[in-house]
């Protein structure tokens, strides 16, 4: 590479803006030929080509792609923001894809947890995926942060002029849909994840968003949930009606839960844990809205019945070092593993011999696919969209929130009755193939695609089929590299 001046190439450095080029010009870069001539290659070269006119190398769009924008508070190891970038990674062979994000520093990530989200960054980069950070973008509510952060958003999305603007998450939401409003965004599209109306926030907050997601599904024009009970949830408290208002599930990448076969023994040894002792799981944050405490609770009963079993936290949250207290309060540490944060769940869970998701509200709670992929019987809350992906009786069990005695006698009837557990882990196996990656890249396609009046839409991914105890199989064709070819 030589050192070619930027200024002897005005017409790289003068495109208009909506050609979509503006936020390429910083990838540019200027290379010396055997000729002398300086010639500016385009990083994304999936995206352009080159043509060489008097001396002067001009670039100019091959195909031109719609542009999507995608707006979220945070990119942690959390289930919206894997969800977002899988998202954003998938479709941005047949979208330009730009995603908006804060830095993240309210998750308070390990130097690991840093690692891994930019390793998926980067497969992103790899597929196309622009990321614009906006340092002033927090979950919690901070009016001048907030203020900073929605000037942010409109600059960039006046500068860019994406034909869709699709936010995540509540906070991210109300901030960047009113900047695509303001903006005059064509479409304008909201995924919450999960709502926050009760369980997350006070009362007097939870009613504040409440009355915002009201006022802005006005100029919504398609709300995303992740269930069929979250939606129904939406049009009950009229944050959205039945015509704009749809269901897609958040999608999970299943291809690492069904390969190889499991040394049980080796793996839990791995792990610091008695080889010989049975495992009642959990993943997830370790937060009060997942209910952490109450699996801690309900443990006691269990083992009254199972003195074998141990009880594993994979996962991490403000309430760790409470738990940890009370387990060393009551004489369980041989009893209580805390793995913290893993990158390697899909080797954990079929360590379990039931994995436990106690939550008190939950948008769908993608860990559970994760539970139902490696064939694991499931004890879950009825709560928000749970009801959705597990079947009470048939891929595990359902109870109260809260209800720790309920709970307790849920877990220990799956540990006493082994052949109904395996059962349950098969059934799991065939139910999480509707949440697979690549039937979620596939209806949000056919959404873009009815929102851009765009012919032709892609084939929805190939139905998946096979023994319940079988590995799962291969990906649908389209699927081993991307569920979406080249646009």
């Amino acid at each position: 590479m030589g050192n070619g001046d930027p200024s002897l190439f005005p017409s790289v450095f003068e495109l208009d803006m909506r050609t979509g080029l503006g936020d390429l010009i910083p990838s540019v870069l200027p290379e010396h030929r055997n000729d002398g001539t300086a010639v500016h290659m385009c990083i994304y070269t999936h995206r352009c080509r080159l043509v060489k006119s008097t001396g002067i190398l001009h670039t100019t769009r091959l195909n031109p792609m719609p542009k999507i924008m995608h707006i979220i508070t945070r990119l942690d190891m959390g289930g919206s923001a894997q969800n977002t970038l899988l998202t954003c990674r998938e479709l941005a062979m047949g979208y330009e894809t730009l995603l908006v994000h804060g830095l993240g520093r309210e998750s308070g990530m390990t130097a690991a947890e840093v690692q891994a989200v930019e390793a998926r960054k980067q497969a992103a980069q790899k597929r196309g995926v622009v990321f614009i950070r906006v340092s002033s973008l927090v979950r919690r509510i901070s009016p001048l942060r907030d203020l900073a952060a929605f000037c942010a958003l409109l600059w960039h999305i006046r500068r860019q002029r994406p034909d869709i603007v699709h936010t995540h998450t509540s906070k991210a939401g109300i901030l960047g849909r009113l900047a695509a409003r303001l903006a005059g965004v064509p479409h304008i599209v909201h995924t919450p994840h999960g709502h926050v109306f009760y369980g997350h926030f006070g009362r007097l907050a939870s009613a504040l968003f409440l009355a915002l997601e009201r006022r802005f599904s006005r100029f919504t024009e398609k709300t995303v949930a992740l269930t069929p009970s979250e939606r129904q949830d939406y049009i009950d408290l009229g944050v959205g009606g039945s015509e704009n208002t749809l269901t897609i599930h958040s999608g999970v990448d299943l291809g690492a839960f069904g390969a190889g076969n499991l040394d049980a023994a080796a793996g839990k040894a791995s792990l610091g844990l008695n080889p010989t002792r049975r495992l009642v799981g959990f993943a997830g944050w370790l937060l009060p809205i997942k209910g952490p405490m109450h699996l801690l609770n309900a443990m006691p009963s269990v083992w009254e019945d199972h003195p074998e079993v141990a009880l594993v936290f994979v996962g991490k949250g403000a309430m760790e070092a409470e738990l940890k207290q009370k387990a060393d309060r009551l004489g369980l540490n041989g009893r209580v593993k805390f793995l913290g944060w893993r990158d390697d769940l899909h080797a954990i869970m079929p360590l379990f011999d039931v994995f436990v998701l106690p939550s008190l509200n939950e948008g769908m709670g993608r860990v559970l696919v994760e539970a139902m992929a490696a064939g694991r019987p499931i004890v879950a809350s009825r709560v928000g969209g749970i009801p959705d992906l597990v079947r009470h009786g048939e891929t595990g069990l359902l109870v109260a929130p809260r209800d720790e005695i309920e709970l307790a006698d849920s877990i220990s009837l799956i540990l006493s009755n082994p052949d109904k557990a395996e059962r349950m882990g098969a059934m799991g196996r065939l139910k999480c193939r509707e949440f697979d990656l690549c039937a979620m890249v596939s209806k949000l396609d056919a959404l873009y695609r009815s929102l851009l009046a765009a012919p032709a839409p892609l084939p929805s991914a190939a139905p998946v089929s096979g023994a319940a105890s079988s590995p799962l199989p291969a990906p649908p064709a389209g699927c081993e590299d991307s569920c979406l070819p080249p646009g």
